[in-house]
């Protein structure tokens, strides 16, 4: 499609040797390429490394800079005021669609052309959103007010997220029961992952007091850790005990295993985003303490360690972004979900395909790409749901790019480098997360006049 923007002779040539694909795939492909695009930009915007090279290679870019109206060296298109101005931009297009597909149940509408097309034309509104934001009047007032806008579009994007995570534990383990009930080789594989969950788990938990204590000092690395399992722990016995199955038969060890699986994984992430803690060994020379030896090997090579930790951090983002924004997951969300009679158990639960018999009786070949229409009934997704979580994606991404809250001396180089803001912002997600699946397991206790279906 991007081929297609060029005109039709373009999208015949490089489009012609791809694959077919679904026109709800290809559009959602095509706005997460807008997406990677405007944030890939934001991390050259702040890189130090990329500045220099600028300066030392292009030719008159002194010159340049002062043309564009950019600042003497272009100071106005780096550092976080200026990654808060693209996101602001980014985020504006997303909650323009958001607003504009509201209500759009059928593919056929005129505002539904205009999400599944246009390209070119949207690409060049993202392009003036996200150039607009820096003649915008009074700067310093609109960043103060962005940043606390940016905070809690980024929250509610890891809420979200955490909502789905406990969501899809309880429809693993419902759609899993339900296959039990008919094959014996359900309850076996029930029990297989359960046991395995536990053992990374335990493992992590190990491993964690093994290489991120000590016996003297890491007094906060001993309390989380200690914490974080306890939890864990609760949690679990909460789920099988009697009062709570009475009321929630499918309740099971297979859902605390996947949240305590989770909450070893933001324990590790949020100890390594710890600022590093230094003591005086006998030479009188600071030696960092309550990490692991190989750590520090590891982060020598800064560019390295940046490039793959940021590649991977933003993939995650994106795959949560797209995986968030089905319809089982939007329904889930307003506490739709499907009747035990229509469960069907399968291993790959979660990737029900949408529309496929439709599809294939609705394909399309203009020159270029085979395309299936698979939304000539009806909508296979929310469109305004869609562009409200890469909203939200979009604020997430300005904040985790500028280091939250120390955005003053924030660099790409210096990601993965421990801020006490990221420590803490890891360690309220894993206490949420535990505090989510905690209230799905005595909401029917506290209310028990109230129908729940999980």
């Amino acid at each position: 499609q991007l081929a297609c923007c060029c005109g039709t002779a373009a999208c015949s040539l490089c489009c012609k040797c791809c694959p077919k694909i679904k026109q709800s795939t290809s559009t959602r492909f095509m706005y997460a390429l807008y997406f990677i695009l405007v944030t890939i930009i934001c991390c050259i915007m702040m890189s130090t490394t990329v500045a220099n090279k600028m300066k030392t290679h292009i030719p008159f870019y002194k010159e340049m800079c002062k043309g564009i109206q950019a600042g003497e060296m272009c100071e106005k298109l780096v550092g976080y005021s200026a990654v808060y101005k693209v996101c602001f931009g980014m985020a504006c297009f997303f909650f323009f669609f958001c607003l504009f597909t509201i209500k759009i149940d059928s593919s056929r509408s005129c505002r539904a052309y205009v999400h599944n097309g246009f390209w070119f034309i949207k690409l060049v509104l993202l392009a003036a959103m996200c150039s607009g934001a820096f003649f915008i009047p009074d700067q310093d007032t609109f960043l103060n007010a962005w940043r606390y806008v940016g905070a809690t579009g980024g929250f509610l994007f890891i809420a979200i997220q955490l909502i789905l995570l406990v969501e899809f534990a309880h429809k693993w383990n419902k759609n899993w029961t339900a296959g039990a009930n008919h094959k014996q080789m359900w309850s076996g594989l029930l029990a297989l992952v359960t046991l395995v969950l536990y053992s990374v788990a335990v493992a992590a938990l190990v491993l964690m007091a093994l290489f991120y204590t000590r016996s003297e000092g890491c007094t906060y690395n001993k309390v989380l850790i200690g914490v974080n399992g306890g939890l864990c722990l609760f949690v679990s016995l909460v789920a099988i005990s009697p009062c709570v199955q009475n009321r929630q038969p499918h309740s099971g060890l297979l859902q605390s295993g996947v949240i305590s699986c989770y909450v070893m994984y933001l324990t590790f992430s949020a100890l390594s985003s710890k600022p590093p803690e230094t003591i005086l060994d006998e030479n009188n020379q600071n030696i960092t303490i309550c990490v692991p030896e190989f750590s520090q090997g590891l982060h020598r090579d800064e560019n390295l360690v940046t490039g793959l930790g940021t590649t991977i951090l933003f993939g995650c983002i994106l795959y949560s972004c797209l995986t968030s924004t089905t319809r089982a997951s939007s329904e889930a969300l307003r506490g739709i979900y499907a009747t035990p009679e229509t469960e069907v158990a399968r291993c790959c639960f979660c990737c029900v395909p949408d529309g496929d018999a439709d599809a294939k009786e609705h394909t399309e070949k203009r020159g270029g790409q085979t395309v299936l229409y698979d939304e000539k009934k009806g909508t296979v997704y929310s469109y305004a749901y869609f562009h409200f979580v890469f909203f939200l994606a979009s604020l997430y991404v300005m904040m985790t790019v500028t280091h939250w809250f120390h955005y003053e001396s924030a660099q790409i180089e210096k990601f993965f480098t421990g801020t006490w803001s990221i420590f803490w912002i890891k360690m309220v997600s894993c206490w949420v997360c535990v505090g989510l699946y905690l209230w799905t397991l005595i909401a029917p206790l506290c209310c028990p006049t109230r129908e729940f279906s999980v």
